[in-house]
């Protein structure tokens, strides 16, 4: 038997590890376990919406749930590993009978001490090999809560980022701007910040897209609900006598269809352009109505 569970247990062990690092560090980031458990949670909120998703629950509880399963399954793993070997290879402190504590769950016990850096002590690991793995384990450990730290010290920055956006887009809408205000070389630099800030939001889709599972109830600071708007502001400055603004508009019209093209090919699979790729992502986050905002108004400041 011990030929055969402890591999699996070595193979479920390195499984997680390599989920761990495709989160995290890997350029990419396609955590393939962690994006299943996030996007689980994140269906199952859309169904307890009046509590889960409006508390914006979804992503947290989503963190909490990828965090557990990655722990729990590398103490199985190392469970798998320890158990063929118990109680032979194993010491038992005075007054435990080493034959009625071999079973499953007793390997379990010990993964869970070790994992958890406890060093309780009562069963530990006697031959030479099992000395090695223990320590190598409660290493894993450690790395899982140093992940745990980054992943969130990570995901929060990003998140304000998103919803700063979402406030200037909102400011912007709420102030009712118009054509003839953008048709200057403040209207061009703020287009340009504009451009810059979906760039950065693009960028954090990709390197942090456990971030797409948070949900914001304040339509202000809601990005999902402000996409509209901002295309429909992209639209107008193209309109302008103003070069520079023409220009501008053309670099926020590129960075938007970027996200668009991350947010579809990551996340919501429709296929279509920025317009109904925003939409679906409204929908998606509890925000049917798209954010059109007052109307601007036209090139002579008529609407």
């Amino acid at each position: 038997m011990a030929w055969i569970v402890t591999p699996l247990g070595a193979l479920l062990v390195l499984v997680i590890l390599r989920d761990v690092f495709h989160t995290l560090w890997h350029p990419t980031r396609h955590g393939g376990l962690s994006r299943v458990v996030m996007r689980t949670v994140w269906r199952v909120s859309a169904h307890r919406g009046s509590r889960w998703r409006p508390a914006g629950l979804a992503g947290p509880l989503g963190l909490v749930a990828v965090f557990a399963v990655w722990a729990l399954m590398v103490a199985v793993g190392w469970a798998l590993v320890y158990w063929p070997h118990m109680p032979d290879d194993f010491s038992y402190a005075s007054g435990l009978a080493p034959g009625e504590h071999a079973g499953p769950v007793d390997a379990l016990y010990v993964s869970l001490v070790t994992l958890a850096t406890l060093g309780l002590g009562d069963i530990a690991p006697s031959a030479g090999w099992l000395r090695v793995l223990a320590p190598m384990e409660a290493l894993v450990g450690f790395v899982l809560l140093s992940a745990a730290v980054a992943w969130i010290l990570g995901i929060y920055p990003a998140l304000a980022r998103r919803r700063t956006l979402a406030l200037r887009l909102s400011h912007l809408r709420r102030s009712a701007t118009t054509i003839r205000s953008l048709d200057s070389d403040g209207g061009a630099a703020i287009l340009d910040g504009l451009a810059s800030s979906v760039a950065t939001v693009t960028v954090d889709f990709m390197q942090y897209a456990e971030s797409y599972y948070f949900h914001d109830a304040d339509e202000h600071t809601a990005l999902p609900r402000q996409l509209g708007y901002a295309l429909a502001l992209t639209a107008r400055a193209a309109e302008t006598d103003h070069a520079d603004v023409r220009l501008s508009a053309s670099v926020l019209d590129r960075a938007l269809e970027d996200l668009a093209v991350v947010l579809d090919e990551r996340f919501l699979r429709t296929g279509g352009g920025p317009g109904e790729v925003f939409a679906a992502c409204a929908r998606d986050h509890g925000h049917p109505r798209g954010p059109d905002g007052p109307p601007l108004a036209g090139r002579h400041g008529r609407s």
